[in-house]
């Protein structure tokens, strides 16, 4: 049975395997012979291209955040948050695993060693971002048959990717960090695009290695950058730390950020002739009013333009325009022109905040994914809009634009755009009459329901809803002291989505569309996982759209085991076919 199974794994890798026909030989000892060497010449092909991968990997210095939940059982939910964790940094690959905070100092060298170490006393515990930041490589330090079996499984689609499936085991004595679980390669250019597993020893002196779930996606031909890792302990234990349960989310995006499409437009301008004239306005004064309002213009695109550069604003793209539909709605309803006109961007951290930078309203991913109706939308967008109507204005020092010319990791240290009580609170207020006259007044009492169920999320998940660069989430006490009452049983209240729900980033260019996704039948109250972190599954395609062969030239770089194979088989003396058992 065990040669059969041989047979079967013959059959499987000569389609994908350079250099090796696929025809069998009749002994079962030569298909025994041939299957192994099929198997080592795919796996020290996927073996180069991981250290190939490793180098290329570290010429970017991507944005990383890692968002946790510490959780606990609980017998209707099954787990619960009852902690949160946050970290925010920008990548030094190139000197290694380095991870630069946007939010506080740098930990010790001793506190890099494993995600998760000890801290202040016996029995606590804490998370080090550097450690989630390992999981973004397979082994960069000898990830070849000399320190790895490798155990071929089958052929799997990962979204549009065929995919290779391996077991990876650490071989004896092989040393210590090494990784031990499976990996998913695509069949072109036989990369690892995901890998599932643990760095072994999983327990020792200085804390934990945690299980991670790792992706890479197709960003441009023949390059898979690191881009979600999902990790997650339900219940590692031991007698230092006691219990460990938690859930993990990290993404890593702004791998373009040197090149944010400033350097495309330059080469692609066409200069005029000599003859061609811009034609200005008719009046080109401007009265002293106008000279203000344009300086402050000046500010605000002084500030988005930075935060955009620094990857933590989004380009403009299609999610905005929605957005600014919404916002239309409201100004309509309420007979509302206001010059220049409203703009909104997505801020793409995970934190649950909004603020407004001039006529510019900003607000974050993780507050947009959770959001869970367009009337909830509707509503942080006229509390922003009241911002707006009020004049509350962005401090003139930013139209000079020395005031933003920082260290990309300094960016949220620098920058704040903080409404303080009084001003929210006047903001609420106008946002609250802006919604009374909108299309939405019929529909707030689903925007009271996410109210209370963020009020009462807000003592385990303290660092979700704390803002970096602008406010909380407003709970207007008009709409939430409406609102009914929170009923966890009842599958039809829905109060909040978990994160990542509704927004897909592009981890090359930050571009943000909306997910096309189809929303899921919910079986019981665990379904509802209100602000929740949850596994990644991507759909993974190749570059270039359905059916994009990603390699460095398409046209010239054809499928090399296809091409083999043929060959040899011209080549070969036709033999009996051995009959496989159906």
């Amino acid at each position: 049975m065990r040669s059969l199974n041989r047979i079967f794994v013959v059959a499987a890798l000569a389609a994908a395997l350079p250099g090796w026909a696929g025809a069998q030989a009749p002994s079962q000892n030569a298909n025994s012979n041939q299957a192994g060497s099929a198997i080592d010449q795919v796996v020290d092909r996927i073996t180069q291209q991981e250290q190939q991968e490793v180098k290329t990997i570290r010429q970017y210095n991507p944005l990383i955040e890692t968002y946790i939940q510490d959780m606990k059982p609980d017998k209707e939910m099954g787990m619960v948050p009852v902690k949160d964790h946050y970290f925010l940094g920008l990548t030094d690959l190139k000197k290694g695993v380095v991870d630069r905070s946007m939010l506080d100092k740098k930990t010790s060298w001793s506190q890099k060693l494993n995600p998760l170490k000890p801290i202040s006393g016996l029995f606590s515990a804490g998370y080090v971002p550097e450690g989630f930041l390992e999981m973004i490589f397979i082994d960069p330090n000898g990830f070849d048959r000399q320190h790895y079996h490798f155990d071929y499984l089958r052929k799997e689609f990962l979204g549009e990717v065929r995919c290779l499936v391996f077991d990876v085991t650490p071989l004896p004595h092989s040393g210590n960090g090494r990784f031990k679980g499976r990996m998913w390669v695509e069949d072109q250019n036989y990369t690892p695009v995901r890998f599932n597993g643990v760095f072994e020893p999983a327990v020792h002196m200085f804390g934990f290695n945690l299980h991670f779930d790792s992706w890479r996606v197709n960003a441009a031909p023949g390059l898979w950058l690191p881009a979600y890792i999902y990790s997650e302990e339900t219940d590692l234990h031991d007698f230092v730390f006691g219990h460990v349960r938690y859930r993990s989310q990290t993404r890593l995006w702004g791998y373009a950020l040197k090149g944010t499409g400033h350097e495309s437009e330059f080469s692609e301008m066409k200069i005029d002739a000599p003859s061609v004239k811009d034609q200005p306005d008719a009046g080109q004064d401007n009265s002293p009013i106008d000279q203000a309002r344009a300086w402050q213009q000046q500010a605000e695109i002084n500030v988005i333009d930075r935060l955009t550069r620094a990857g933590l604003i989004a380009p403009t793209g299609e999610v905005d325009k929605v957005l600014e539909t919404v916002v239309n709605n409201i100004e309509v309803t309420n007979n509302i022109d206001i010059q220049p006109e409203i703009r909104c961007r997505v801020l793409l951290t995970s934190t649950l905040e909004t603020f407004s930078i001039g006529h510019t309203i900003v607000i974050s991913r993780g507050l947009l994914d959770v959001l869970p109706d367009e009337a909830n939308l509707a509503a942080v967008l006229a509390h922003e809009r009241g911002h707006v109507l009020l004049g509350q204005p962005l401090d003139d020092r930013y139209a000079f634009n020395d005031q933003t010319m920082f260290p990309t990791e300094e960016s949220i240290r620098r920058l704040s755009f903080h409404a303080n009580q009084s001003e929210e609170e006047a903001a609420g207020k106008k946002g609250y009459e802006l919604l009374q006259k909108s299309p939405y007044k019929d529909k707030l009492a689903t925007v009271g329901l996410f109210m209370r169920q963020l009020d009462t999320e807000s003592k385990q998940l303290t660092n979700l809803i704390s803002p970096h660069l602008g406010n909380p989430v407003f709970k207007a006490p008009e709409i939430a002291n409406a609102a009914p009452q929170l009923e966890p049983a009842k599958l039809d209240q829905i109060a909040a989505l978990p994160l990542g729900a509704r927004i897909k980033m592009n981890p090359w260019n930050d571009q943000v569309e909306l997910l096309k996704s189809k929303p899921p039948v919910l079986f019981s109250q665990r379904d509802k996982m209100p602000f929740a972190v949850t596994p990644f599954f991507p759909f993974l395609t190749r570059f270039g759209g359905p059916g994009a062969n990603a390699t460095a030239d398409p046209a010239k770089q054809p499928d090399i085991a296809k091409k083999e194979q043929q060959q040899q088989q011209q080549q070969q003396p036709q033999q009996p076919q051995q009959q496989q058992p159906q």
